[in-house]
């Protein structure tokens, strides 16, 4: 198991998460022109990856797919779904094509069952080509990196910011606050591959924020470098940054609880503290309020739901006492204002299961970070796994447990209660009640056009019950 990579002042905390080196054997799954899976309700299908750690990929040719071709598995990379439904893969910390382990600057596109290195390099640790900013170019990419955040635009470019890896200048890594917009190549045209643009933020590692005023938009306000941090994007096409781990005003660094809106080319500073770890202000439980803020957190997951609300979950931060550490207090931000929604305001806490598939006022899981979210086509909020705290509260430990919330309440659906469980494979293509990916944190998650969820590798267990690095690649059907 490999050590974290850290940032000055954050090495405990990095360390809680594991970086451990990876690669993948991804070949073809599904059909179409879009990512597809078994048509099988609640249950578990292994569609491909392997069920072993330390598995290595094949890049094949720049622009050119193939059933050969696999992404090297790899923790914390960025992820998008495209208006067809496609799924696309960045960067994150592992394997290149010659067996290294680094950051990674990979782009790559899963579509008609096959996958398609698009950009980027197959070797580890490479800076970043900024170019002009705002001029797309060929030769244009971001540095290798992982934990940084994206969202999809209307016109189907994929936007990314931040993370923690290579910025402009080869060396040291370090956290990032660069913004970058990707546009595939059209349909039909000669051009295979799309180009990257540098639309914003430094081309250096370590810059603090820009705060400007408070609600007020300006070309000049920019978020401070940070990985590990979550995103929306709303019904009008905004895209929104909340937290992670990194640079707010200069000289303060740490876990952040600031959010944001990007718009029609400018950042806005919406709500929470220019300041690094501040606890959360709870306020009273179910009662939105203008003072209510979650605490300083990375690591934690969002979801949007079918009327436009923002919700966030856990997280490793501060709670209300100001007392750091992970976290499973449930929030939802609704017009202009967070409501402390579920879990506790103090940090550390067991999961309360209850009994599997039945809803209860009283379930919760537990507290994590590095979890796995999806939201399915009714709204509701879906969660998988991370590293936290299972149904003994005895320590923190990779878990497997899979929960919705649905109507205002908690229901455990399928893993186990207890941490450290090794993964039950089934046989590959096949959706069996019986299958379950093995404990895990930070791996990289979709939602397919046809609204199925896609989980694919992270650290944790795998068939044998080796922890490592896994390169298993899942799909789920609400």
């Amino acid at each position: 198991m490999k050590d974290g990579m850290t940032i000055d002042g954050m090495k405990a905390a990095i360390l809680i998460l594991i970086t451990v080196a990876i690669a993948l054997c991804f070949a073809a799954c599904g059909s179409g022109s879009s990512a597809t899976a078994p048509k099988t309700q609640d249950e578990w299908t292994w569609a491909n990856g392997s069920n072993i750690d330390d598995q290595v990929g094949t890049y094949g040719t720049e622009g050119t797919a193939s059933s050969a071709n696999a992404p090297g598995a790899r923790q914390s990379a960025i992820t998008w779904t495209d208006k067809s439904g496609n799924l696309w893969l960045f960067g994150g910390y592992g394997y290149d094509s010659k067996g290294n382990v680094n950051f990674l600057n990979d782009l790559w596109e899963y579509s008609d069952g096959e996958w398609t290195w698009m950009s980027g390099l197959n070797i580890g640790g490479q800076p970043g080509t900024y170019g002009t900013q705002g001029t797309a170019a060929l030769s244009n990419v971001p540095g290798a990196r992982w934990g940084g955040v994206s969202w999809s635009d209307a016109a189907g470019n994929l936007w990314l910011f931040g993370g923690y890896g290579y910025a402009s200048v080869s060396g040291a890594a370090g956290v990032l606050n660069d913004l970058w917009e990707y546009t595939p190549a059209p349909p039909g045209q000669q051009m295979t591959v799309g180009e990257w643009t540098w639309m914003g933020g430094s081309n250096l590692t370590g810059s603090p924020g820009t705060y400007g005023t408070l609600g007020t938009p300006a070309s000049g306000n920019i978020p401070g470098a940070r990985y590990g941090a979550v995103s929306w994007t709303d019904g009008s096409g905004n895209f929104w940054l909340f937290g992670g781990n990194g640079a707010a005003l200069p000289g303060d660094s740490g876990s952040l609880n600031d959010l944001w809106k990007y718009s029609a080319g400018e950042w806005t500073w919406v709500n929470g503290s220019d300041l690094a770890n501040q606890p959360g202000t709870y306020g009273t439980l179910g009662m939105a309020a203008a003072g209510n803020i979650p605490g300083g957190r990375f690591y934690s997951v969002s979801w949007i739901d079918k009327s436009g609300d923002f919700w966030l979950f856990g997280g490793s931060g501060y709670d209300s006492s100001g007392t750091n550490g992970d976290l499973n207090d449930l929030w939802e931000y609704s017009a202009g204002q967070w409501t402390w929604v579920n879990g506790s305001d103090a940090s550390g806490q067991a999961g309360v299961y209850g009994t599997q598939e039945m809803a209860a006022a009283g379930n919760v899981p537990g507290a994590r970070n590095g979890a796995f979210s999806w939201s399915d086509s009714s709204g509701n909020l879906w969660l998988f796994g991370g590293v936290g705290y299972d149904s003994t509260g005895k320590g923190s430990g990779w878990l497997n447990d899979l929960w919705e919330y649905s109507s205002g309440q908690w229901t455990w659906v399928d893993g186990s209660n207890v941490n450290g469980q090794i993964g039950a494979y089934g046989n590959l293509g096949q959706a069996a009640t019986s299958n379950i990916p093995g404990a895990r944190t930070l791996g990289a998650t979709w939602t397919d056009a046809a609204g199925n969820f896609w989980l694919f590798g992270g650290v944790g267990f795998d068939s044998l019950g080796d922890n490592g690095s896994l390169s298993d690649f899942w799909v789920f059907k609400p």
